[in-house]
């Protein structure tokens, strides 16, 4: 399996291409702020051709790019039905702040062709077979997608740390329920890529990430939750 990934924009959002090998058709997962080129870039190295984008959750640093890049190549982009409404009103899950540093001007629209990911379902694409997670915390409509022992976290789960819970449709407790169903049972050997920083393991996140790591304990124990803390994403 191929799999490349580049960090684009102010936001440093990864954006992911996979594929079976080389020259084959793949799928982009989250191309954010100014990610044609990056993209483009990866595409013509590997020469692959895109099937569909595929969105972790509606933020805009990670779909900022999802309509020139469904347009240029006339695929579809699949995202959870509870986050639809964020690709063309993206102001919507952000903080008035951050509104008002980004939008002067600014106009979003939905692709031509947009589909709604289901909790559980498997995507046959490109070659591959994609198994979405519904994992809301974050964002109500937050998935992961898993291709064997691989884990596309979105802003879900980061190396060290969690998704921030403090934007509109955020919510830390079912953040938490989500690391717990979705994250915990997979084997420790699951490499995971998050939307922002490096990659990391399922074990390592197990080990050292206090969220991760405080959910293991109480479900061994029966204790307390971990409490909210520093966490990252838009």
């Amino acid at each position: 399996m191929l799999v490349a990934g580049f960090p684009a924009g102010s936001f440093q959002t990864n954006c992911y291409v996979v594929a079976p090998a080389a020259g084959e058709e793949c799928v982009v997962i989250d191309p954010g702020q100014d990610a044609v080129e990056g993209l483009d870039e990866v595409l013509r190295e590997h020469r692959l051709k895109p099937v569909a984008v595929l969105l972790t959750h509606g933020h805009i640093d990670h779909m900022w790019s999802v309509v020139p890049v469904c347009g240029a190549r006339d695929v579809p982009a699949w995202i959870h039905p509870e986050d639809r409404e964020l690709l063309s009103d993206p102001a919507k899950g952000l903080s008035l702040q951050t509104r008002q540093m980004l939008f002067g001007g600014l106009e979003f629209t939905e692709p031509d062709d947009v589909r709604e990911l289901s909790d559980g379902a498997t995507l046959k694409l490109a070659g591959l077979e994609i198994t979405v997670d519904h994992a809301p915390g974050h964002t109500r409509g937050s998935v992961t997608f898993r291709v064997p022992e691989i884990m596309f976290s979105g802003d879900l789960l980061f190396a060290g740390s969690i998704g921030r819970t403090d934007l509109p449709g955020g919510d830390y407790a079912t953040i938490l329920r989500s690391l717990a169903t979705v994250c915990l049972p997979l084997p420790d050997e699951t490499t995971v890529l998050p939307g922002h920083g490096p990659q990391t393991t399922i074990g390592r996140e197990r080990a050292t990430n206090p969220y991760l790591r405080g959910l293991h304990e109480e479900q061994a124990s029966g204790g307390d939750a971990p409490h909210a803390g520093p966490t990252r994403g838009l």
